[in-house]
């Protein structure tokens, strides 16, 4: 597969090469070209050729469709923007000057959207990789599990073991349903064609439905739309006024609303003003007030805010009317007055009332300030959402990872701004509606708003004492969140929102939010308004009478009076627009603070007349005869523009005494005019604020000179006045240039508002370079550095607005929706608006004829980028020509009115009209020829221009109606040049720089990877292919160089990712060509003589190798197999960390292939699985590293199956360990977890890091093997080698492992453990394994938590939510019932799906094996993989075909099994018995035909069927041994079912067939029925283990089966921890296999048999093969088994070992090795001998530490409810340090539980039990502890500890009696029995209860008794004064008890009553001097 260069060079200098025939040098080059290695990319083929050279035979169906791109693949779409208004804001003006009527276009043209409508079809959308894959799953069959149906533990009751027992009964039972047509003579054709069509059908369509997608970040090749551009609002608040009440009504009251920013100083809102007046109050006011307009009855408002902060307060301000006094009296009531003294004071309330009657008459016009107070906002949002605040905080502090409300924490991240504020929430708390009581009195002279913020600094603090309140009386609030689309909503340009449905009702108003630091959003709406704020005004120094004074103020369009304009928006109750508008007044103040707030529509068009007008009033408040109400003292003015620019700010302007004169407007009033009169000598004594919210003024000098520029070139009108200049025709050239250079100087915020429109501007002068006094100037160079500046300047400062790919949300907008070529006919702004202008815009010339001076040949020093060329325009005919000649009718909607196309032509035929050029061709030159510092500006940000260039491409070819053209003519040669240079030059610096620019580069990387495959869809795609080329090229050279080449590669693999991510990748495949060698595919190929020697073969293996043609052919599935091919090579260095991702590419295709519906077809989907049939020899590849299974591996059980709980401990892991890091490139298992990540090589990382990763790869395999074709396949497999299909097979078994259903109770656990594996962990461990973290993992980790962005939050939220929303749910803790059984239902059906496709494969490798009737061998391979399925966990769906298949096979090939692979006949009959015993009826009656059917092919044969008996047999015995759920009723079923084959098989009637089968299944049935009496004694483990040991031992005759059942008790065994026992058991099978061995060969150095292990135990030799009956091993089928073989004996001794080990049993450990050394040394086997060595160390070292063995106690049984048990005795081995209490406990309630508590008794004395004493009705256990008994002769061989609790036979107890009855008495009436019991075997046994065999009885007298008491308390003071170090606590206890007479009698005692005298009978002497001795004895110690 893979050719190494070396390996042409030997080729290549092949000795005697001079001789070479032409002929052959010929096939030489041939083979050397056509073999270039995979590491080389191959020449593409020509694509658009070939789809022309090679028509498809087929005229329509879904292969056509495979052909070519849809017609319809790409449209541009014009699609109206969404307006929130009714009526779309726009000046009400209908002239308009250029910028303005740019602007408007600008926020009303359409989007020009450039759609690729099948993208949603490519993998960045995979619905694998989204919620959608849930839907797919919809309906799916749900897959029966034996393992999920439980079964019911109960169901074998007495009754029913007694009636199990009968062969009648076997008889009497009912037989599953039989097969059909099982026993007819089908031809196997027949068969074959009838299991395949029941296997095809109803199958699962799409297998990637089923398998979780893999883990993956975003994945790379996702580019979500961006954003549609719209008006920005922070967080929306509603606020309600609904009351406003004081103690007392005595006057109208007016109220306004505003929110500050005490941190910032900053209004952060305009005013809302509302009127809660009663109607009776309003009346007073009749006279002065005009009928208000219903948006000024408003009440409630809706406030934004961008930046929430603790700092935020809401302030009330209330004024009311002027009247006679200062603030402070006319607020004096409001304090005294009580409303609950109404009726005491009512005569004080109504003179109040009356003289508030009068002022109102009277100054109902004018204003005061009365009182105001202020809520601190965030209190109000906290303590309203306080509740779920709270509880979310605490979460947080104990780390809790499940958050209640996440709508608040998770927000809240996002909304840190960058203050570092305590975050503030506004989205989610609850409403809340407050009360507020407390109202401050405006102080006069603390009005402004400085004071303002003082007050509000002060209320923060807790102590602060504000002035008194005014009398507490009650104002309510109401605050909630905004909804998200309130109705009846007014902007603030009193505009009605969406949704108004009748205009009759009150009104929300939306307020203008002012916030408090920038916000870099662009305008997308009209909006044009003026603020003003009078600050204070100082008429300290003004003569005359001037004392309450309010200001007037106007918005004038001249100087006459009456040129005032409705433009003042109204305050609450009163016409929405007035001409005036006046300050509040203070009472006698002559220089006042104002915080009134003036709001202004402004024109759209200003011109020098326009101005704002004050005018100063005194105000009399007296009513004095002949003094007029109102008094001018003064005015001022501000004209609106200055040069040009609006005109706003800070102003502390004079004051003139007298109206000024004629024409002020257009001078400033700090121009001294002759003869004028000021305030205080012309001083500035006014200060006031002007503010504008505008998108029209950019109120930036450097934007503002920039636009007028442009204008005035669009305008032809000279000279430019712009501030001071005056710019003539012949210098502005200069002028243009350097301001465009200097866009870089202007502000960040209004380059953000005006960005739209300037880079509309920007692109303009590309592809309209201006005529300027007759010359044309090329800016295409300025334009470019600019556009590149700017966008660096975005991406620099708004970080937070970025997508993963480092692309910014505004200028992704931008393209993706404003972007358009302007001038196309049709595609310039859309006149909807009714707009006039120039047309300029609206034309444009259809040839894209270079200017006549340029059309030179093409060479780059006189390229349209030199600034220096200026050449005319082509020659005025050849454009009126071209304008004609355009369609303008057809494509344009609405053309403008035919007057102004008139007036324009004449312009045109002036030559005024400049030349055009394509912008995307400028655009490719500018940045072809740039460098230095604007070049990196460019690299920084490519996708931004790659992005607008392709745009561009679309644009044009739409517009020229080129869409459709063939691809080759579609883009001039130059271009395609330009484009080339760029790419190449773009992959150069990648290669160069990665290592030092590493996040750059990877934006890089991704921007040209997107470009081309956005080029894919419009360009010659033979040209991209070889644009791919070249960029592989590149790194592939650099890849050679590098010593860790893992980076670089990585980001070619995201480059390939993204390129294949097109949704015609398949297309672009050409999946329908065969590979026909090419005529000449490449230049590298000189003549294709070389394939046209075999064809045939040369096709088939060219489809399945990555030979040249397929890569050339398949070009993109040739990189991406190639890819995959390199990577997981076992040579390949370094580059182990991309297998994950090179496999979840692999993955991603095939997944996005398989749920695609154009795809869905059949056939399809075969031509589509043809692009990568070269992945099954790349996974073959890999499998010899998967592969290596070591002897501890277990050849032959189940390698890489998984149960419960290895589950839990591999973390998961679904391939064994070895297998794992086979994969990862390892072949030798280092079982050690790697110390250190440090080494970059360190491959030990992958151990088992990765199973999912395999898992993906091996499910690719699948897919490929499903839906391929089968024809192809077969022909393939024919071809291969027995070698490469064995490594197939090999493949298929993982495969079944792998994809083993895991059962829902391992999903219920792996829930409860959720994962112990924390993400984190994989997450670091994969970082460690990559190197650095990738710069874009970085920036998608910044682009989802950004803290610092531009503006608090919804925008980032948006963002996050196109890119989380798909995100596996893999954080989310505790899954749902449902979820679980969901997950069980998929993983079902996986499993389902997978094993059939291995077993559709298994079929055709059959078949291939029946066709070319060679490779028999491989059918023993197909027989594994068939018995691996059946062994794992599979759906009855699947078994009934498995079975099937089996069938055939052993029809096909009978003497496959019975003569070759006698081993898996053994496992086949294994198999079929356990689905013989399923709960499912299905599976069982499948499983039964299948046994009987394998009978009758034995019995065929050969006329009996022993081998089959034998093995059914067997496999009988090890199910019952093994299987927990085994169900006999089950079982007896299917041999019924076997019996009625028999009798119903007409065939066989009259052979002795029937009789055989009817022998066997009574056999199995009396096997049957001791398993049932196992079952019965389950809980009594004794119990189980004696029938266990009956059975075996009923097997001494037939080896094999007293080997399982040897094995199955030392399973038994170990699960109960009883490792001695389970060492004996795997001892005495290791005597058995020795015995038989010794038979076979007589080899020295294998043990003689049983007597060699006699040293082991001495029971072993009941093993020996003495007895007549003895079968001979060499007849057939006899010792066959696995362990019959001198390997099979070393293992069992292996596991004796370690058991012995286990049990502490060091000794025998040395005694086992003693046999297995002779065998390893005979063998040579050194590296066995060492381990061996290793472990003896291991285990003498051991000897000394502190052992415990057993512990014994005599049991006996009384009583008939016993049965057999009944007067039996055994010795028990329980664990040491066992208690009587315990075992007695233990006893009790198992038997009490068992016969009733009441029937059962425990004999408390050790006494001999006299039967006839004990009620018959009873049950009787008597318990006593017994110690080992040594006779004294023995004590000298056993010398350690260890010898006194090995191979024990007698055992004693003591009962104390005294001879009349009673237990105990005096000292010398105390007698002592002693009972020594013999044991049928020595301890340890195979089991731990023995039967007495033999019971003898010593009698002590009182003096021996004391003699035996002296000694025990001799030899415990010896050890106590002996211990080392000294234990004074143990002495003084045994002192104690030697000395003080004490309860127990102590030696004293024991001295007077033995000693005093001397006996008189001789035989008492001796005793008499024995204790002598012992007390003397005694008292030395």
């Amino acid at each position: 597969m893979i050719f190494k260069p070396a390996f042409l060079l030997r080729a290549v200098s092949l000795p005697g090469m001079g001789r070479v025939t032409v002929a052959l040098k010929a096939t030489l080059w041939w083979f050397l070209c056509s073999q270039v290695p995979l590491t080389e990319a191959v020449d593409p083929v020509d694509l658009e050729d070939y789809l022309i050279t090679h028509p498809l035979a087929v005229e329509s169906g879904p292969l056509r469709d495979l052909l070519e791109f849809p017609q319809d693949d790409i449209e541009v779409v014009y699609t109206p923007r969404e307006c929130r208004t009714l009526v779309s804001a726009v000046p009400e003006e209908s002239e308009m000057d250029p910028h303005v009527r740019d602007c408007v276009r600008s926020y009303t043209e359409d989007w020009a959207i450039v759609n690729r409508k099948y993208h949603k079809l490519g993998t960045g959308f995979n619905p694998n990789t989204l919620d959608k894959q849930k839907e797919r799953q919809k309906g799916l069959p749900k897959q029966i599990f034996e393992s999920d149906e439980a079964p019911d533990g109960n169901s074998y009751q007495d009754e029913q073991v007694i009636w199990a027992c009968s062969i009648f009964d076997l008889k009497n039972s009912l037989p599953d349903a039989l097969l059909p047509n099982l026993l007819d003579r089908t031809p196997n054709e027949e068969i074959d064609h009838h299991n395949e069509d029941q296997r095809k059908s109803s199958r699962h369509k799409e297998l990637f439905a089923l398998h979780p997608a893999p883990d993956e970040e975003e994945p790379i090749e996702r580019l979500s739309v961006p954003e549609v551009p719209k008006e920005h609002f922070g967080q929306r608040l509603l606020v309600k006024c609904l009351s406003l009440k004081f103690e007392i009504e005595i006057e109208p009251i007016f109220a306004s609303l505003a929110l500050y920013d005490v941190k910032e100083k900053k209004k952060i809102s305009e005013n809302f003003y509302f009127d809660l007046n009663s109607e009776q109050m309003k009346g007073m006011l009749r006279p002065h007030v005009p009928p208000a307009a219903i948006s000024t009855l408003a009440r409630s408002a809706i406030f934004s805010i961008t930046y929430p902060s603790q700092d935020v307060f809401l302030v009330i301000k209330l004024e009311k009317v002027l009247q006679q006094g200062d603030i402070g009296e006319c607020a004096e009531p409001y304090m005294i007055f009580k409303e609950s003294d109404a009726a005491k004071n009512k005569e004080k309330l109504e003179k109040l009332k009356g003289q508030a009657e009068q002022f109102c008459q009277r100054l109902g016009k004018y204003r005061m300030p009365f009182a105001w107070t202020a809520i601190h906002l965030m209190n109000i949002v906290s303590s309203a959402g306080s509740l779920e605040r709270d509880s979310t905080e605490v979460e947080n502090v104990k780390g809790r990872s499940e958050r209640r409300n996440s709508s608040i924490v998770g927000r809240r991240s996002l909304e840190r701004t960058t203050s570092g504020d305590e975050a503030c929430n506004l989205s989610s708390f609850r409403p809340a509606t407050l009360t507020v009581t407390n109202f401050f009195k405006q102080e006069g002279d603390r009005l402004s708003d400085e004071d303002l913020y003082k007050f509000l600094a002060d209320m923060r603090r807790p102590s602060s004492v504000l002035r008194p309140p005014l009398g507490s009386k009650i104002r309510v609030l109401d605050i909630s969140p905004a909804p998200e689309n309130p109705h009846y909503c007014l902007t603030p340009e009193l505009l009605q929102v969406k949704l108004y449905p009748d205009s009759r009702v009150r009104p929300t108003r939306e307020i203008l939010e002012f916030p408090a630091r920038d916000v870099y959003v662009p305008n997308t709406t009209y909006r044009n308004l003026l603020y003003v704020y009078p600050q204070s005004l100082n008429f300290a120094n003004r003569q005359g009478s001037a004392r309450n004074i309010t200001v007037k103020v106007q918005f004038m369009y001249g100087e006459d009076p009456s040129n005032a304009m409705p433009v003042i928006f109204g305050k609450s109750s009163c016409p929405e627009f007035s001409k005036e508008a006046y300050t509040a007044v203070v009472y006698h103040n002559r220089s006042p603070d104002f915080h009134e707030e003036i709001k202004i529509k402004l024109p759209a068009t200003l011109t020098d007349h326009h101005h704002l007008l004050f005018t100063f009033y005194h105000v009399s408040c007296q009513q004095k005869q002949n003094t007029p109400l109102e008094t001018p003292v003064g005015y001022t003015w501000i004209p609106m523009l200055q040069n040009g620019r609006l005109k706003t700010g800070q102003f502390c302007l004079p004051v003139s005494l007298e109206k000024p004169p004629q024409a002020y407007s257009v001078l400033s009033p700090e121009v001294p005019l002759p003869g004028m009169k000021w305030v205080d000598n012309h001083k500035g004594v006014f200060n006031v604020e002007v503010v504008a919210v505008s998108s029209l003024h950019t109120q930036d000098p450097y934007l503002d000179k920039f636009f007028a520029l442009v204008h005035a070139l669009d305008e032809h009108m000279f000279p430019v006045r712009i501030g001071d200049m005056r710019i003539m025709e012949n210098n502005l050239e200069n002028e243009l240039k350097s301001s465009i250079s200097a866009l870089n100087s202007s502000q960040l915020e209004p380059v953000v508002r005006f960005l739209h429109l300037l880079l509309d501007k920007l692109i303009l002068l590309v592809v309209r370079p201006p005529v300027i006094a007759g010359q044309i100037v090329n800016l295409g160079q300025a334009s470019f550095e600019a556009m590149a500046s700017i966008i660096n300047r975005l991406h620099k400062n708004l970080d937070g607005n970025q997508d993963q790919h480092g692309r910014n949300s505004l200028l992704a907008s931008y393209i993706y929706y404003v972007f358009r070529l302007q001038d196309w006919p049709g595609g310039g702004w859309c006149p909807r608006a009714g707009l006039g202008g120039s047309v300029h815009y609206a034309t444009m010339a259809r040839s894209a004829v270079r200017p006549a001076s340029l059309n030179l040949n093409r060479s780059r020093s006189l390229s349209n980028s030199n600034p220096d060329i200026s050449g005319t325009p082509t020659s005025p005919d050849d454009e009126v020509r071209s304008i004609i000649g355009t369609k303008a009718t057809d494509r344009s909607c609405n053309r403008m009115s035919s007057h102004t196309e008139t007036s324009s032509f004449l312009q045109t035929l002036t030559g005024r009209l400049p030349t055009k050029k394509l912008f995307h061709e400028e655009l490719a030159l500018q940045w072809v020829v740039c460098s230095g510092s604007v070049r990196e500006a460019a690299l920084q940000q490519a996708w931004f221009f790659f992005e607008l260039m392709v745009k561009s491409m679309v644009h044009h070819l739409y517009f020229a109606d080129k869409l459709d053209a063939p691809r080759k003519n579609r883009f001039p040669e130059r271009f395609m040049d330009d484009v080339t240079a760029l790419v190449s030059t773009i992959a150069g610096d990648i290669v160069s720089r990665f290592q030092k620019d590493t996040e750059m580069v990877e934006r890089l990387n991704t921007s040209l990877a997107f470009f081309l495959n956005d080029l894919l869809s419009i360009m010659d795609r033979g040209f991209v292919f070889s644009l791919i080329k070249t960029c592989y090229k590149q790194v592939s050279s650099k890849l050679y160089s590098l010593t860790y080449p893992s980076n670089l590669a990585s980001l070619r693999l995201d480059f390939l990712r993204i390129i294949c991510s097109h949704e015609h990748y398949v297309t672009l495949n050409l999946p329908c060509s065969l590979l026909t060698p090419p005529a000449s595919p490449s230049p590298s190929v000189s003549s294709s003589s070389g394939f046209s020697t075999n064809v045939q073969d040369q096709k088939i293996a060219n489809m399945f190798e990555l030979s040249v043609p397929f890569r050339q052919q398949h070009y993109l599935a040739g990189l991406v197999l190639t890819e995959l091919a390199v990577i997981l090579d076992p040579d390949a260095e370094g580059l182990f960390g991309l297998h994950k991702k090179v496999i979840n590419m692999v993955h991603n295709l095939l997944s996005s292939h398989d749920s695609d519906p154009r795809y869905a077809d059949p056939q399809v989907k075969a031509r589509v699985a043809m692009l990568y049939l070269p992945l099954i020899g790349v996974i073959m590849e890999t499998v010899p590293q998967l592969y290596d299974f070591t002897e501890s591996h277990n050849q032959r059980g189940r390698p890489s199956c998984v149960t419960v709980d290895d589950y839990e401990s591999e973390g998961g892991s679904m391939i064994s360990q070895t297998v794992a890091m086979a994969i990862a490139g390892t072949s030798v298992p280092q079982l050690t977890r790697p110390s250190s990540f440090l080494l970059p090589s360190s491959v030990q990382i992958h151990l088992s890091s990765f199973p999912n990763l395999h898992r993906s790869l091996l499910i690719c395999l699948l897919w490929v093997l499903k839906n391929a074709d089968e024809s192809v396949l077969q022909k393939w497999f024919t071809d291969l080698s027995v070698l490469q299909l064995n490594r197939l097979l090999d493949l298929l078994y993982l495969c079944v492992s792998c994809f083993e259903y895991k059962g829902k109770k391992v999903f219920e656990r792996m829930n409860s453990l959720t994962f112990k594996k924390s993400k984190d962990m994989r997450a670091k461990l994969e970082e460690a394994i990559l190197g650095s973290i990738g710069a874009r993992q970085e920036m998608v980790r910044r682009s989802r938590g950004q803290l610092g962005n531009a503006f608090g939050s919804q925008e980032n939220l948006r963002w996050r939510k196109d890119m989380t929303h798909w995100r596996q749910n893999t954080e989310k803790l505790d899954k749902s019932r449902a979820e679980i059984e969901h997950e069980a239902l998929i993983d079902g059906n996986l499993a389902t799906e997978a094993n059939l496709i291995i077993l559709d494969t298994l079929e055709i490798v059959v078949q291939t094996v029946s066709v070319t009737e060679s490779k028999e061998s491989i059918l023993g391979g197909v027989l594994k993989v068939l018995l691996h399925s059946m062994a794992c966990n599979q759906s009855a769906l699947y078994l009934q075909h498995c079975f099937a298949t089996q069938r055939a096979l052993v029809s096909k090939f009978p003497e496959l099994l019975f003569e070759e692979e006698t081993e898996q006949c053994a496992d086949l009959c294994l198999r079929l018995l356990r689905h013989c015993s399923s709960s499912i009826s299905t599976i069982r009656s499948h499983a039964s035909a299948s046994l009987y059917l394998l009978m009758r092919q034995n019995f065929e044969i050969g006329n009996n069927f022993a081998r089959v008996k034998m093995q059914v047999t067997m496999s009988l015995s090890s199910l019952v041994g093994t299987s927990q759920n085994f169900n006999e009723e089950f079982l007896r079923r299917s041999l019924k079912t076997i019996l009625t084959y028999a009798e119903e098989d007409l065939e066989l009637r009259e052979t002795t067939f029937p009789d055989q089968v009817q022998d066997l299944v009574f056999n199995l049935h009396m096997i049957l029925s001791d398993t049932v009496k196992m079952k019965e004694h389950q809980e009594d483990p004794e119990m189980l283990i004696d029938l266990m040991y009956r059975i075996a031992k009923g097997y001494q005759n037939s080896p094999d089966l007293r080997l399982t059942w040897l094995q199955n008790m030392a399973g038994k065994h170990s699960e109960r921890s009883n490792h001695a026992e389970s060492a004996q058991c795997l001892v005495h099978s290791a005597a058995l296999v020795a015995e038989y061995l010794s038979m076979l060969e007589d080899r020295k150095y294998l043990p003689v048999g049983c007597v060699t292990f006699q040293n082991i135990s001495s029971n072993v030799l009941e093993e020996s093969a003495v007895s007549d009956d003895v079968v001979s091993p060499d007849e057939e089928g006899i010792c066959s088994g696995k362990y019959f073989t001198e390997a099979g004996l070393v293992g069992l001794l292996e596991q004796a070992a370690a058991s012995f080990s286990m049990a502490g049993m060091y000794e025998a450990v040395n005694e086992v090795y003693k046999v297995l050394i002779p065998i390893h040394e005979a063998n040579r086997d050194a590296k066995k001998l060492s381990t061996i060595h290793g472990k003896l160390q291991e285990a003498f070292s051991k000897i000394d530490g502190k052992r415990m063995f057993g512990t014994y106690f005599r049991v006996g049984f009384y009583g008939t409810k016993f049965g057999d048990l009944d007067e039996q005795e055994f010795v028990y081995k329980e664990p040491a340090i066992t208690k009587l209490a315990e075992i007695s406990h233990r006893l009790e309630g198992f038997y009490g539980e068992r016969f009733g508590e009441d029937v059962l008794e425990v004999i408390k004395d050790s006494n001999p039990v006299d039967k006839c004493k004990l009620d018959p009705n009873k049950a009787y256990i008597q318990i006593t502890y017994v110690e080992p008994y040594f006779d004294t002769y023995e004590m000298k061989d056993r010398i350690t500890y260890f010898d006194k609790n090995y191979n024990l036979r007698r055992f004693m107890y003591c009962t104390p009696f005294t001879l009349d009855g009673r237990a105990h008495g005096d000292l010398h009436e105390q007698f002592k029995r002693k009972t020594i019991l013999t044991t049928s075997h020595a301890f340890p046994y195979i089991k731990t209860r023995i039967n007495v065999i033999h019971k003898e009885e010593i009698i002590l007298t009182p003096i021996e008794v004391a003699i035996e008491d002296m000694q025990k308390k001799t030899q415990e003071l010896a050890f106590a004064t002996h211990q080392d170090p000294a234990d004074p606590k143990m002495l003084q206890m045994v002192l104690q008890g030697s000395v003080g007479t004490t309860v127990n009698q102590g030696p004293l005692e024991v001295a007077q009553v033995f000693l005093s005298e001397i006996p008189n009978d001789p035989k008492l002497f001796r005793h008499h001097n024995k204790l002598r001795l012992c007390f003397k004895d005694f008292t030395k110690r």
